[in-house]
C-alpha cells in the first residue's frame, strides 16, 4: 500500500514541478501575493493631501495650519484664494480634502466667540473620508483647547492653575496599528485555500480529461490510496507555502509572531483537510481544468470576502454571520492572527481547531464518497 502511494507521489510532484506555471503558482504565487499586500494592501492612512484656502491671513490661522501639517497625516499640495480652484484639485483627485479659513478666524478668537474653519473631504472612499475626518477632529480639538487656555491666561494677567486630563492610550497585540502586521499573515490563510483548491480539483479533471484515471482503476491501486497519493503532494504544498509567507512576513516586513509555530501547523492540518476535501468534490464536479478552474474562484472569492480577511464580520448582516460559521477560511484567520499578533495557545484556540476538524472531516467523507460514485 505504502509503495502505491509513494508511487503517486512521485508521479504527482514530476507532474507539477515539470510545468513552469505550476512552479511560478507554488513557489513564485506566495512571494508576489505577500509583497502585494504587504506594500499595497494596507488601511493606515497617512499623507493625505489638500488644499488650503486661508483668508484671514494671521498668525491664528497658521497656527491651525501648522497642526495639520505637523501631523503627519496632511501634506499640503496647494494654496489658493478661490473655491473653484480648490474644488478642480478634488476633481481631479491630487487631493482628498480642502481646508478653508476665512477672514476673521483670529477676531473671532481673541473676542472669545466661536472661530469657524470648514473641511471639505472627498467622500467617494468612505473608508479614507471616515480617517481623515477623525484626524481633523482630533487636531481641531487639540488646536482649540490651547486657544482657550491661551485665552484665559492673557485675560487674567497671570497663571491660573487648571484642571486636565491626561488619558493615555495603549494597543494591546498590534501596538503601532499597523494594518500591514493584520494583513500579512492572513496571506497565509488564502493562499493555502486557493492554491489547495487550485491543485486538486485540476489535478484529478486532468487525469479524467486525459483518460489515464480510467487505466489507474484498472491497477492494483485502490481508490482511497488514489485519493492520498493525489492529495498529499498539495498538502505537502500547503505547508511549504505557510512555511515561505512565514519567513518572508517574519524578516521581511517584521511582523511579530509572538505564539507557538507547531500550533500554526496544527491548524494549517485541519485547515487543509477541508480545502482538500472541497478541491476533491470540485473535480467530482468538474469534467474539465477550466470549469474546475472557475468553480474554485466561484468558491473562494465569497469565501475570503465571509471569513473577515478585509471586512469584519460583526459588520455584515445577521444571515450572512451565521453562513459563515460554515466558511473554514474564518476560523483559520483566527488561528493564524492569534498565533501572530496575540500569541495565544491551544487552550484559547481550541474551538476553531474543533470547529476546522469538523468542517474537514464532513467536507473529506462527503468528496471521497462522491469520488467513489463518480469512478463507478
Amino acid at each position: 500500500m505504502w509503495e502505491r502511494i509513494f508511487t503517486m507521489l512521485r508521479k504527482e510532484f514530476r507532474s507539477v514541478l515539470r510545468d513552469p506555471r505550476m512552479r511560478f503558482v507554488i513557489l513564485g504565487l506566495p512571494v508576489v501575493q505577500t509583497m502585494i499586500f504587504g506594500y499595497a494592501v494596507t488601511l493606515d492612512v497617512r499623507h493625505v493631501p489638500f488644499v488650503l484656502i486661508d483668508r484671514d491671513h494671521t498668525p491664528a490661522s497658521r497656527a491651525l495650519v501648522a497642526r495639520f501639517t505637523g501631523s503627519g497625516y496632511f501634506d499640503l499640495v496647494r494654496q489658493t484664494d478661490t473655491e473653484a480652484a480648490a474644488s478642480a484639485e478634488l476633481d481631479a483627485a491630487r487631493a482628498a480634502a480642502i481646508l478653508q479659513i476665512n477672514a476673521g478666524f483670529a477676531a473671532d478668537l481673541d473676542g472669545g466667540r466661536t472661530a469657524t474653519a470648514q473641511l471639505i473631504v472627498d467622500g467617494s472612499d468612505s473608508n479614507t473620508a471616515r480617517f481623515v475626518l477623525n484626524y481633523s477632529s482630533n487636531i481641531a480639538g487639540a488646536f482649540n483647547n490651547e486657544m482657550v487656555l491661551t485665552q484665559a491666561l492673557r485675560r487674567s494677567g497671570r497663571i491660573v492653575p487648571t484642571g486636565r486630563v491626561d488619558l493615555r492610550d495603549r494597543a494591546w497585540f498590534n501596538a503601532d496599528l499597523e494594518s500591514r502586521n493584520f494583513y500579512v499573515p492572513g496571506i497565509i490563510a488564502t493562499l493555502v485555500m486557493l492554491v489547495s483548491l487550485m491543485l486538486t480539483g485540476m489535478a484529478i479533471v486532468r487525469e479524467k480529461e486525459v483518460g489515464t484515471i480510467e487505466q489507474m482503476m484498472v491497477t492494483p491501486i485502490r481508490p482511497v490510496e488514489f485519493i492520498l497519493g493525489k492529495c498529499a503532494p498539495f498538502a505537502v504544498i500547503g505547508y511549504i507555502n505557510v512555511v515561505m509567507v512565514t519567513l518572508l512576513g517574519l524578516f521581511w516586513f517584521h511582523i511579530p509572531m509572538r505564539g507557538s509555530f507547531p500550533l500554526l501547523l496544527l491548524g494549517t492540518t485541519f485547515f487543509l483537510l477541508s480545502t482538500l476535501g472541497i478541491g476533491l468534490f470540485i473535480s467530482t464536479i468538474s469534467r474539465t481544468q477550466q470549469q474546475a478552474m472557475m468553480t474554485t474562484f466561484f468558491f473562494f472569492f465569497p469565501a475570503m470576502l465571509l471569513s473577515g480577511f478585509v471586512y469584519p464580520i460583526a459588520n455584515m448582516p445577521e444571515v450572512v454571520q451565521w453562513l459563515t460559521f460554515l466558511n473554514p477560511l474564518r476560523y483559520f484567520l483566527i488561528i493564524i492572527r492569534g498565533v501572530f499578533l496575540k500569541g495565544i495557545g491551544l487552550d484559547v484556540l481550541w474551538p476553531q481547531i474543533a470547529a476546522l476538524l469538523a468542517i474537514g472531516l464532513g467536507v473529506m467523507t462527503f468528496a471521497v464518497k462522491r469520488f467513489h460514485k463518480t469512478l463507478a
